[in-house]
């Protein structure tokens, strides 16, 4: 029976590590919640096009946003990701929407993800946020982000599975992603932006056998289970080719979607190994 409850619950490769009676209840409330994820799905179809013929920047988490001004981003449309509001100058430029995707539990417990949860609403200004459905609950279980906009994605096919060409709806069920600069490219090209510029996207932790952040962790600190507390990586290369070849095809979706539909994405990331998009140093965005 456990077996069962626990396997119906599992999403994609994240197994949520509660006990039989929660599965069990959660299985009872599964309509109303269900429910309540179509309501925001909805409620993000008003997004589309609304940024139609801007730009704006997706600002990773690397090491190499620290060779850069982010101060420089003041008055640009900025999409942040999980821990990004600890960057240098954030007060500064402030990002226009935040986002994060599913989250693999087990050393990050429901616990850490309230006070993180709790981190973040208290480091972010009026930013809207992107969850993965996955946290909805949990969100409205604590009533965490009360007076913010709180809008959710159900992340859950695959882009090896998806043909089209067409611009993500995130109204409805999206792929799942590897890495949440995916996750912010789906949000930025369903927003409307037809020029979107990645910044301290690195994924070059293969060539260095490190995981570093442009900052220090706060709650979110030793709680990743693929490095060390120090970010040096404990699993193998078979491992980490299997993970670097789903998120390389995922960029490659999501270059090929854009061409199809007039958008550019460069990359403006000092460095990182990241080949998909088209190169061009950061400076250049605020010359002339």
């Amino acid at each position: 029976m456990a077996a069962a409850l626990r396997k119906i619950l599992t999403f994609g490769s994240m197994l949520l590590p509660y006990g039989v009676h929660e599965l069990k209840r959660r299985l009872n409330n599964r309509h109303k919640f269900s429910a309540d994820v179509a309501k925001s799905l909805a409620e993000n179809r008003q997004l589309a096009g609304l940024h139609a013929g801007q730009r704006c920047f997706i600002l990773g988490n690397g090491p190499s946003v620290k060779g850069l001004d982010l101060s420089r981003l003041q008055g640009e449309n900025v999409i942040t990701v999980s821990n990004g509001y600890l960057h240098s100058d954030f007060d500064k430029f402030q990002s226009r929407y935040h986002c994060l995707p599913q989250i693999t539990y087990g050393l990050m417990t429901p616990e850490d993800v309230i006070r993180w949860f709790n981190e973040m609403h208290s480091h972010l200004g009026g930013q809207q946020l992107f969850l993965s459905s996955t946290e909805a609950e949990l969100v409205r279980k604590h009533n965490l982000f009360a007076g913010r906009t709180v809008r959710y994605l159900v992340l859950g096919e695959s882009f090896d599975e998806r043909t089209s060409e067409d611009i993500v709806d995130i109204s409805q069920p999206v792929p799942r992603v590897e890495s949440v600069p995916v996750m912010a490219l789906m949000i930025a090209m369903y927003l409307g932006f037809n020029e979107i510029i990645l910044l301290g996207v690195d994924h070059d932790r293969f060539l260095s056998s490190t995981y570093q952040y442009a900052f220090d962790l706060k709650v979110q600190k030793g709680k990743d289970f693929t490095v060390t507390a120090d970010g040096v990586l404990t699993r193998g290369r078979h491992d980490e080719f299997q993970q670097l070849a789903r998120l390389w095809r995922q960029y490659r979706a999501i270059s090929n979607i854009a061409k199809a539909n007039g958008i550019r994405i460069f990359n403006s990331t000092p460095g990182g190994a990241l080949d998909e998009f088209e190169r061009r140093p950061f400076q250049t965005w605020f010359e002339g």
